[in-house]
């Protein structure tokens, strides 16, 4: 049995915030009440403010996005579970701006529902507000899920490329209209080797025998509909890489991010880069921009995901944009 360092498991959450802003005083203030984080440092550029949220132990999305070029707010729920409706909508009215708030909306059920009351709540107060829902798990895109694709890896790329829109002053309907898009052109895989350690029970979230990999694996613990036999690192990420590339059809370059579960080395991390920029090359794709590190984790599952987003010179610009938060920057 493993546990976690904390006071309890209801104050997980909540210590964690406290210290964030702590350690981030120059980028963020916290609201305790309502348990959402705010930027210090947005554009004055901005007509719209980007709100993006969902379960704690992805860290270090979302509040490590919050800052100059990213999100101007985070709400954090609990581990695992969506931030309360109360959370969003407190979050909103704090950060928006003269033209509303855009909520950046993982694709899980919870989070559709309590976005979803914040919007009505801040259309009742005048406050324009628009959905950009992400949805980019290829591991769920099956007509058997009767909600559909999960958002998974994709949500850290869409988040800088649309904050970097923002800063442009775009209005509500265009950058929901680039959103949309931008979420069409992406998609995400992900395996893992050992499940994150549940934190009711200390104990691993599902087991795995030695020797087998979860293939398709989400990021709150959902078993994949695949468990393969491991295999050395080349064939597994041509199998990944292949079924991304038949998924999106890039017809120009890409922008990957290759991802820790939580547990997963840097060592293995580059390791996998390396395979994946092997064969885009191989297939004349344009790997045009990377990521390789931790950015959104699921608390300490062993596993990694990779993640395609088919570009343009508008998007690879827009990437490029300046960004300074406390988990991206340059």
């Amino acid at each position: 049995m493993a546990s976690y360092f904390e006071n309890s498991s209801d104050a997980l959450v909540p210590d964690a915030l406290k210290g964030f802003a702590r350690a981030h005083a120059d980028l963020v203030t916290l609201d305790p009440e309502h348990g959402f984080l705010l930027s210090r440092t947005a554009a004055p550029s901005r007509r719209v403010a980007l709100l993006s949220g969902g379960g704690a132990g992805h860290e270090p999305l979302h509040a490590g996005y919050v800052g100059r070029g990213m999100l101007d707010a985070a709400c954090p729920g609990r581990v695992f579970a969506s931030p309360h409706n109360r959370q969003v909508y407190a979050g909103s009215l704090a950060a928006a701006r003269a033209d509303g708030v855009l909520h950046i909306v993982k694709n899980y059920t919870g989070d559709r529902i309590n976005f979803g009351i914040a919007a009505e709540r801040l259309a009742h107060r005048g406050v324009p507000c628009a959905r950009v829902l992400i949805d980019d798990d290829l591991a769920s895109d099956s007509a058997d899920i009767a909600s559909g694709r999960r958002g998974t890896g994709g949500t850290v790329l869409i988040e800088k490329i649309l904050g970097a829109a923002a800063d442009t002053g775009l209005g509500l309907a265009e950058l929901q209209e680039l959103g949309t898009r931008l979420a069409a052109r992406c998609r995400t895989l992900a395996v893992a080797s050992a499940a994150h350690t549940a934190p009711t029970t200390g104990e691993p979230a599902f087991p795995l025998a030695a020797g087998e990999l979860e293939y398709g694996v989400g990021i709150h613990g959902e078993r994949a509909q695949q468990t393969v036999p491991r295999e050395p690192l080349t064939g597994l990420v041509e199998r990944m890489t292949t079924a991304l590339l038949d998924a999106l059809a890039p017809d120009g370059p890409v922008i990957a991010l290759v991802n820790g579960l939580g547990a997963v080395t840097p060592l293995e991390l580059y390791a996998v880069h390396g395979e994946l920029a092997t064969l885009l090359d191989a297939r004349g794709t344009d790997l045009a921009r990377a990521l390789v590190g931790d950015y959104i984790t699921a608390l300490d599952m062993r596993g990694f995901s990779v993640t395609l987003l088919a570009a343009d010179e508008e998007i690879l610009r827009l990437y490029d944009a300046p960004v300074h938060t406390a988990a991206l920057r340059w």
